[in-house]
């Protein structure tokens, strides 16, 4: 059988607002109300396993842990994907083959609220105050970090939910700054003419909090590239007692070199919505065997979380659900389908905004 569209990785809430979205779309005329299409909780290549006799539409939506055939990619027929989710990265060395668009606005309220979540319980040593809390222990509490104007915030990628993040982060009494590639091109926009930009040097020395809402750039000849960005060698240069907080993707920042100097004092609460390494970070927690693991970054990553679900250090972790909100449940339906509508009103030749956003 041949579909139309086809949507693999749809979970929970999402498939049914993806069904709601679709019929109201045909409701107003933007979808044939004959289309065929398919709402699935599988990845594709476990879709493509169990149905071996389906042939994969030129449009279809996925999340991160979807992989495209070859023959898909290479057809000659160029295809069009949605990757339902605001990070692309997993999709970015295709865009020369494929028509790639992303979610570029339904999370921007979830991930922000996200990254002052972990603002919060980091600096108010959350952990700590839970724990004393057993035995209504006040005179040896650590005390917590006070968020006002002397402490120093720092949002790395200004981006819509960094944009966002940082005005969240001032109106809770920050001094706030930003760190950004394309400072000197967000400058000229109006909607950045209050943000203050400082280079990621000036911000390393200064900085009290350190946010990072960078969608993650694995090219390496792109000057966003921006793996292993928080290393060693630049998070030494900060303060004693930083706090950091990660949401967009754990590549970015390796977890032995954060836990590491957490353990040194450099580094004092870490929040985490991300990890690198993330599709065999969870097998080896959901066999609970880590037997054989040599990858550092992973074993930190397991010592982090352990340490957060206890609560013995000043850890806060999540499994990537910063975009989890009721809201954003229902947005993230409606602008993958308003991708769809915009796909079949352009003669199917690709969407409105999509890969490669950025030159360079």
């Amino acid at each position: 059988m041949k579909y139309d569209v086809m949507h693999f990785e749809a979970l929970g809430a999402e498939s049914t607002h993806l069904e709601e979205e679709t019929n109201k779309l045909i409701e107003a005329g933007k979808l044939d109300k004959d289309i065929k299409y398919v709402i699935t909780p599988l990845t594709v290549q476990e879709y493509l396993e169990e149905n071996k006799d389906i042939e994969l539409p030129d449009i279809i939506s996925t999340k991160t842990h979807s992989r495209l055939p070859e023959d898909y990619i290479n057809s000659g027929n160029k295809k069009s994907v949605i990757t339902r989710s605001a990070g692309y990265d997993h999709y970015e060395d295709l865009a020369d083959k494929v028509n790639i668009a992303s979610l570029r606005e339904y999370c921007i309220n979830a991930v922000a609220q996200t990254a002052i979540k972990f603002v919060y319980a980091t600096c108010g040593e959350f952990n700590e105050y839970i724990r004393n809390t057993a035995v209504f222990e006040r005179n040896k509490t650590s005390s917590f970090m006070e968020l006002n104007e002397n402490r120093v915030a720092t949002v790395y990628g200004v981006g819509k939910i960094g944009k966002r993040t940082y005005d969240l982060l001032q109106a809770n009494g920050l001094t706030t700054q930003a760190v950004d590639i394309r400072a000197e091109e967000l400058k000229e926009l109006d909607e950045y003419k209050n943000v203050t930009f400082i280079s990621k040097e000036e911000a390393i020395k200064n900085s009290d909090i350190l946010v990072n809402v960078m969608n993650l750039t694995k090219i390496e000849d792109s000057r966003f590239y921006n793996m292993n960005y928080f290393n060693e060698e630049y998070l030494s240069k900060a303060k004693e007692g930083i706090m950091f907080i990660n949401v967009t993707r754990g590549e970015i920042a390796p977890e032995a070199v954060i836990l590491d100097l957490y353990k040194s004092g450099k580094i004092r609460g870490i929040g985490l919505d991300v990890f690198s390494n993330e599709a065999i970070l969870t097998d080896y927690l959901r066999k609970n065997d880590f037997t054989g693991c040599e990858n550092k970054d992973i074993l930190a990553s397991k010592e982090i979380i352990e340490c957060s679900i206890d609560k013995s250090e000043n850890f806060y972790v999540q499994a990537h659900q910063g975009f989890n909100s009721d809201c954003a449940a229902v947005d993230k339906a409606h602008e993958a389908m308003m991708h769809v509508a915009y796909w079949y009103s352009n003669n199917k030749k690709g969407f409105a905004e999509q890969l490669p956003y950025y030159e360079g």
